[in-house]
């Protein structure tokens, strides 16, 4: 059950993916509205994913988990219900806050529970199980729009998570079991102030600066974002050295693996964000295909591949299983670049094809190995703040990249509502941008462990 609300937290990030010229047709958003119906998702997920570790850790994982649920299940609804731009990011940023108390719990229950190669497994579960909604969000997200069931048009999109989530809800208080950090204190609340201040003084300005043609109001909110950042860090070991329980567990930074592979991921998500954003406009405006074949362009099931390779590929070779992904999926990528700048608007899915099965190849790899050797060596008292702080790396990398599109992409493409070649060429220039992020994933790789971990005593 709590990998049910792993796949809903991961459909409903990608669902959106395909469905966006859809939402901006019908509701009228401009490109930063389009930018923010994904981002306030991924940015409410990215603030409060910490925060809902550390309430799992106090409260127990099994009804934190269950609260979560309820909200995302209830925000889901509002999405559908929703009249415009406004309302509706409104909704996504509740649902957001609903997944951030939902999913830390499922991470930090398997690795409670699982040990050794049992443990291993469950994380490439895990891992398949994110990779299977990537894949099935698009596909799904482009066969519900274009379907119109019941005149609904991109509002099926959510529905389809209410009767999800009442079934996760209802299953899960008879099978999940309980579990707690009994010397977990109270959350800390200026903590979560700070962070989710300064989180979001830095991305709104990135994505709307733009489009105001960068004011000086963009500069100083970014600036007192930075400094709200700052001040947390100075907080939080002021905090720690008073023997308080701080939003940060600070001493999980000194486990190296960890720190690199958080750090990796951080990486990984905004790349993430960046480009899927762009390829979707790049699929339906530039090359013209409807949102059910565009999905077709898709990593199909390829990434679902790798990550089952990578469950045998990482207890054998450990970091090098990521570190090939990596590699794997930055060619991909140098060969899409070379395909689209060469065919423009002609590009065909069959040319497509095998720079997009490889794509998804290496981003299988990478998942549940990085997943897995970030925080195998963590302890099992600080299970649930490790777990929200890998989470929000991911989360928050993605809402960060989604707003840096405001800066790369429609830099070039300068509506939402450009056509054919404006748009293939400011994703011809999106490229470079991702292909040299994979490559800095690779290299924050090396922090990973190279021989089996062993549990560590933080």
């Amino acid at each position: 059950m709590a990998l049910v609300g792993e796949l809903m937290a991961v459909l409903d990030a990608s669902l959106v993916d395909t469905a966006l010229p859809t939402i901006q047709a019908d509701t009228g958003a401009t490109a930063t509205g389009l930018q923010w119906t994904h981002a306030a998702y991924a940015l409410a997920l990215g603030i409060g994913l910490i925060t809902g570790g550390r309430l799992g850790d106090l409260y127990g994982r099994k009804r934190t988990f269950l609260l979560g649920t309820d909200a995302f299940t209830t925000a889901s609804l509002l999405c559908t219900l929703a009249t415009g731009p406004a309302s509706l990011i409104a909704a996504r940023a509740v649902q957001g806050a609903g997944a951030a108390v939902m999913i830390p719990q499922i991470l930090a229950t398997l690795h409670v529970t699982f040990s050794g190669s049992a443990r291993a497994k469950a994380f490439g579960l895990y891992g398949t199980v994110t990779s299977i909604g990537s894949v099935a969000g698009p596909v799904l997200g482009g066969i519900l729009t274009q379907a119109d069931l019941f005149g609904l048009s991109w509002r099926s999109i959510f529905l389809i998570n209410v009767p999800l989530g009442i079934a996760t809800v209802l299953l899960g208080h008879r099978y999940l079991a309980e579990s707690r950090n009994r010397h977990a204190l109270r959350p800390d609340l200026l903590g979560m102030v700070l962070s989710a201040l300064g989180l979001l003084l830095i991305a709104y300005p990135l994505s709307a600066g733009g489009a105001h043609h960068w004011p000086w109001w963009t500069f100083t909110a970014i600036a007192t974002g930075v400094a709200a950042l700052v001040g947390l860090v100075f907080q939080q070991r002021a905090k720690t050295r008073r023997g308080g329980s701080p939003l940060m567990v600070l001493s999980l930074f000194s486990n190296r693996p960890f720190s690199g592979g958080l750090t990796a991921q951080l990486v990984l998500g905004l790349l993430s964000g960046l480009f899927f954003m762009c390829w979707t406009l790049f699929m339906q405006q530039g090359l013209g295909l409807r949102p059910s074949r565009a999905t077709i362009g898709f990593l199909t099931l390829a990434e679902i591949a790798g990550a089952w390779l990578a469950m045998a590929a990482v207890a054998r070779h450990q970091r090098r299983a990521p570190q090939a992904g990596a590699l794997l999926a930055a060619l991909a990528l140098a060969a899409f670049h070379l395909l689209a700048a060469t065919y423009g608007t002609g590009l065909s899915m069959t040319a497509m094809a095998l720079p997009v099965l490889t794509l998804g190849l290496g981003l299988g790899l990478i998942g549940a190995p990085l997943t897995d050797l970030t925080i195998s060596r963590v302890g099992d008292v600080h299970a649930g703040s490790a777990s929200g702080l890998f989470n929000t790396a991911t989360h928050l990398g993605i809402a960060l990249g989604v707003v840096l599109t405001g800066m790369v992409f429609f830099t070039h493409d300068q509506t939402a509502t450009a056509r054919g070649s404006e748009v293939v060429d400011a994703f011809t220039a999106t490229l470079p941008y991702v292909i040299g992020g994979l490559l800095i994933t690779w290299a924050l790789m090396f922090f990973l462990p190279r021989a089996t971990p062993r549990p560590s005593r933080l």
